[in-house]
């Protein structure tokens, strides 16, 4: 990793704002003398990130400011290379704040991250709308014919010169302060949305004394419950709304409206018309990304994110979208035949009773009692599964290393060496709930893989979950679902594990949102294999390797209700793009547009104060707007690639390496299309996905 010299920077480069002893003693700034250059977190305060900020973006203009102001006639590496290594520092330091922001946010952090986002967002900006040098990238994209470029170095061109047109380069001076105002608004917007859904979350649980409201939870669930109602120093149990401890409520409760409470509170995060409240702001931010997208030349905001993506125009996912739901409906709604039969209740079935009675019916169809797999499934044992599944494919091991510094003492590190034993990434493993966190699975980095003079910069890579803490009395017990989540972000992981990459931008995960989600999905196809689950699923204080019987009911019941599923995901990915299509201003409610958008994809009754999209942080405070459907999309893809794996063996070296040569280890170094092709041999089909999921023959 690049490092600048902090001595003669003292001197002529800091800001007016810093002192010399503000850099100097700042843990951020100085090198990172630590295995691997890992962020020293261990010394990282949140008074550190401000000065660090401040002072790295004033380095990283003038970087930028040397190579749009060069008088050398441009070519590929002065403008387009050297642009991709501008701002080392700054990426750097804003990799390691906005990754706590999400995974260890205090309040400090919070109120640090108002300040440093609208400032992140002006050196955006500054950088996209730098006219000397947006004129020297032009200069080298209408004259590439004259330069012998790489497929690499080609992409890397023409999406720097994409990125610049989309990011404002072509407008006038008015124009561009507009473009300036909303990006400043709209950075502000999505941090108050995600600020909102953190603390709802937080705000509510379910406190519950009496034990005959707890009837048809399990030991293990009540277990947990009591150990967070200690942890409040409260007498009973607590269920929150983080995702265990809320599904095994919704799944084993038989108080109905128990569940409809905690359904209701879960679903209703920031739609309360309190401070909290999300709805305001969600109109606010889909209307300011119209009025972006207008003034890029876009008729939606859809139709100018989906130019750079697999999917490349809404049509084509509109159509994806109502195609699937065609087939998809039809299978849910015999699903919810089968389940109001099932239920034998004279009262229509609610959206707090899909998750209960489901359950009972998939034990009574399949044999199959989630409490009595969970045991084979205890953390540790699944970690060291997947890392032998890892070893299988790809020929890398992890070994445990304590030397490197973590932000919280939960989070766990590794070496990842490959087949000659050489470190090529680190990966932190994050994996309990805490107050700190926000909800779901996610993987980042902390660094990207790269090439710098010839010497490979290893990236450095998180996994981000939220399982139950061991409690005093048992280890962490997965679900096969979360186990499966684990998987999956494991595959985000070796996309950017197995990068090998010269440029940043390109680097790992660096890819169109409908592509990324290709190797993490296809990694949660070896779930139902015997021959993975035989490597780890032991039970935890046995050491009984899961039955036959157990791994052949799984199998069974990997089709149960993918209608249902399937439907559900499909209605986000409708909602997505309905905020996301509109050609003028919103003027309705969240709910009534909510409503429209969803009516046709949703199979239970409407809840009132219920409301997906105050939520919804995929693509108000994330990077899926007009890209939800990508889930979907990818599972296309991962179905079509795993029927590979089907025809040559889960574990066949070859078709691994050709895996690993075409997909993880490209980036977006080409288009996806013609990665897939080279991996595949062909273009993908629908066939596989429909089979898998049971829906092939749906009329």
């Amino acid at each position: 990793m690049k490092h600048f010299t902090l001595k003669l920077l003292f001197y002529f480069m800091i800001p007016i704002s810093l002192s010399a002893q503000d850099v100097y003693y700042n843990p951020l700034l100085l090198p990172w003398n630590t295995p691997f250059q890992t962020p020293p977190f261990h010394d990282i305060k949140p008074v550190h990130y401000m000065p660090a900020i401040t002072f790295s973006i004033d380095e990283a203009k003038q970087e930028i400011d040397a190579i749009a102001n060069s008088t050398a006639t441009p070519t590929f590496e002065n403008t387009i290379a050297a642009l991709d290594k501008a701002g080392a520092s700054l990426n750097r330091i804003s990799g390691v704040f906005f990754n706590l922001l999400e995974a260890n946010a205090s309040k400090e952090l919070q109120e640090t991250a108002k300040e440093i986002i609208p400032m992140m967002t002006a050196y955006s900006n500054y950088v996209s709308l730098h006219k000397n040098l947006f004129r020297r990238i032009k200069y080298v994209y209408e004259n590439q014919d004259q330069h012998l470029l790489t497929t690499e170095q080609q992409m890397l061109l023409e999406k720097t010169y994409l990125n610049f047109i989309r990011s404002g380069a072509n407008l006038e001076e008015e124009d561009r302060r507009k473009y300036e105002t909303l990006t400043q608004e709209l950075s502000t917007l999505s941090l108050t949305f995600k600020e909102n859904i953190l603390k709802a979350t937080n705000a509510y649980y379910l406190h519950i004394i009496k034990k005959s409201d707890l009837k048809g939870i399990p030991p293990q669930e009540l277990s947990v419950a009591a150990e967070k109602a200690k942890n409040k120093s409260l007498k009973g149990w607590v269920f929150d709304l983080s995702a265990p401890s809320y599904m095994a409520f919704m799944k084993y409760a038989e108080n109905a409206s128990l569940r409809e409470k905690l359904y209701t509170a879960y679903n209703s995060r920031a739609f309360h018309s309190n401070e909290n409240d999300n709805s305001e702001i969600i109109i606010d931010i889909v209307n300011k990304r119209l009025e972006l997208a207008n003034l890029l030349g876009y008729q939606t905001y859809a139709d100018y994110v989906l130019e750079t993506r697999m999917a490349e125009n809404k049509d084509s996912v509109w159509s994806f979208l109502n195609r699937l739901t065609a087939i998809t409906k039809i299978a849910a709604e015999k699903e919810l035949d089968e389940l109001s039969t099932f239920a034998n209740t004279k009262q229509t079935l609610q959206a707090w009773d899909w998750n209960f009675y489901a359950d009972k019916l998939k034990k009574e169809k399949f044999d199959l009692d989630e409490q009595l797999i969970k045991p084979y499934f205890e953390l540790e044992n699944v970690k060291k599964g997947i890392f032998e599944l890892a070893q299988r494919l790809y020929d890398i091991q992890f070994t445990i290393d304590t030397t490197i510094p973590v932000y919280h003492e939960d989070v766990q590190t590794y070496q990842v060496k490959d087949a000659n034993d050489q470190c090529i990434a680190i990966l932190y493993l994050d994996f309990y709930t805490r107050g700190t966190k926000r909800n779901g699975a996610w993987m980042t980095s902390f660094r990207k893989q790269y090439i710098h003079n010839n010497e490979n910069i290893i990236p450095l890579i998180s996994l981000v979950l939220n399982y139950t803490p061991p409690s005093s009395s048992q280890p962490t017990l997965l679900t096969f679902d979360e186990m499966k989540t684990f998987l999956h972000e494991f595959g985000h992981a070796l996309h950017g594990m197995l990068s090998n990459i010269h440029y940043q931008s390109l680097s790992g995960t660096s890819v169109p949102r409908d592509f990324v989600e290709l190797p993490s999905q296809i990694l949660e196809n070896w779930a139902n294999q015997k021959e993975f689950l035989s490597l780890f699923a032991t039970h935890y204080k046995t050491g009984e390797i899961i039955p036959d019987s157990f791994i052949k009911q799984l199998t069974q019941a990997s089709q149960f209700h993918s209608g249902y599923t399937t439907l559900r995901q499909l209605n986000y990915g409708v909602l997505d793009m309905t905020w996301h299509s509109i050609t003028s201003s919103i003027t309705e409610s969240v709910d009534i547009v909510e409503y429209n958008a969803t009516h046709n994809t949703t199979l239970l009754p409407r809840v009132e104060s219920c409301n997906i999209s105050t939520a919804f942080s995929h693509i108000f405070a994330g990077g899926y707007a007009a890209g939800y459907y990508g889930y979907k999309w990818a599972e296309v893809l991962d179905a079509d690639a795993f029927a590979l794996f089907e025809e040559t063996g889960i574990y066949n070296k070859e078709t691994a390496r050709s895996f690993k040569e075409h997909i993880l280890s490209k980036g977006g170094s080409d288009k996806p299309m013609n990665l897939y092709i080279k991996f595949r041999g062909k273009k993908p089909t629908e066939e596989a996905f429909l089979k898998r999921s049971g829906l092939y023959n749906i009329k």
